[in-house]
């Protein structure tokens, strides 16, 4: 993992910066500049474009260990990742020369607002967006719930759906008029991110900014990082490895905790394989690898079990506003809402109630 090399020092340069994400109320600017310089912002951006074009078992390992160091910043980075992939992904070489050089560096910020367009809302009566197609335009009128780093975006990926029920996707210029930033959202943690809603009031862009479609159901036309990638998964393992080294602190003066620290290592390396594995495709004694879904049910477990350990051995100083033990298990409870479909959703609950089976795969 070339790719990956020499990442140490910018991972301590975020360490340090995390405890005050939070509560300056600020962006994580200087973050992405550090990441900019260390070529992290190229990962997936192809070598043409200037980019590192990492693949997929890189880039997951990449995503643990940012998150090992700030959950802000890396959960930003992917939202910013699943913008490019999508333009990556596009046909429109004119979209990809126009931003992709420019997105390698830290000078220009994209971000993607694509929840609205899940199978789950295409038949409503009125989609949350609402598209008009020309020989020349392209016409959005709605609103766009859950963009990270709205405000801050140069472009922003999203799409609607046309009347006859086909969707698309577009690379929306955030100066144009009729692109509105609501205020962002006050949420119980990662509020650094300044996720908001984005007001579409009839804002007309040129047909040439069309990333993908019209077609039904545009999500499934090839894109990841969402709810059937294991980058969610890799966040997650990511934050464990925090709370374990929160923990192993713990443990110099406790050395009763060495072995529920090292059940949880354990746990985390186990997820650790699965991930690489998944992310290759590579069978294991002719098992298969495990899915996207099992990594994710297993992922969340773990990061909700390993918080909670921290803040229990920290004990009362751990459940004091400011105690890392208290921001972590805060940012854990985030992975039961993002981009987590109804199994693992139904897992989670199944767990909380004592119904679950044996978590694992």
């Amino acid at each position: 993992m070339t790719a990956l090399n020499g990442l140490n020092e910018v991972l301590d340069t975020l360490r340090d910066l995390s405890s005050e994400v939070e509560s300056d109320g600020g962006w994580i600017g200087r973050q992405l500049d550090i990441l900019a310089d260390a070529n992290v912002l190229g990962w997936i951006i192809p070598e043409s474009m200037g980019g590192g074009s990492i693949d997929q078992a890189t880039l997951g390992a990449g995503y643990e260990r940012l998150a090992s160091a700030c959950l802000t910043t890396a959960f930003v980075v992917t939202q910013r990742n699943a913008a490019i992939q999508r333009i990556v992904q596009s046909s429109n070489i004119l979209m990809q020369q126009q931003l992709l050089p420019d997105l390698c560096g830290s000078t220009r910020f994209a971000t993607v607002g694509i929840s609205h367009l899940s199978t789950s809302r295409q038949h409503v009566q009125r989609p949350a967006v609402r598209v008009e197609l020309t020989e020349d335009t392209i016409l959005l009128d709605g609103n766009v719930p859950w963009v990270t780093g709205a405000r801050f975006a140069d472009t922003l990926v999203t799409g609607g759906t046309c009347d006859d029920g086909r969707q698309v996707l577009v690379a929306l210029d955030t100066s144009l008029n009729g692109v509105n930033i609501e205020t962002p959202v006050n949420m119980l943690a990662l509020n650094a991110s300044h996720t908001s809603g984005v007001c579409l009031e009839n804002v007309e862009l040129p047909i040439s900014h069309l990333l993908a479609g019209p077609v039904e159901q545009v999500m499934k036309q090839g894109g990841s990082g969402g709810t059937g990638s294991i980058t969610t998964s890799a966040l997650a393992i990511g934050h464990v490895s925090r709370a374990l080294q929160g923990l192993q602190s713990e443990c110099e003066h406790r050395p009763e905790l060495a072995t529920i620290l090292e059940a949880l290592d354990d746990e985390r390396t186990s997820l650790l394989t699965g991930m690489s594995q998944s992310a290759m495709g590579v069978p294991v004694d002719n098992t298969p690898p495990p899915s996207a879904e099992q990594l994710r049910q297993s992922a969340n477990s773990l990061v909700m079990r390993a918080t909670q350990a921290y803040l229990a051995a920290c004990k009362g100083a751990g459940f004091c506003s400011g105690h890392p033990a208290e921001r972590l298990l805060r940012e854990a409870v985030f992975f039961l809402v993002w981009s987590c479909p109804q199994p693992v959703i139904h897992a989670a609950l199944r767990e909380f109630a004592c119904l679950s089976d044996e978590v694992g795969f």
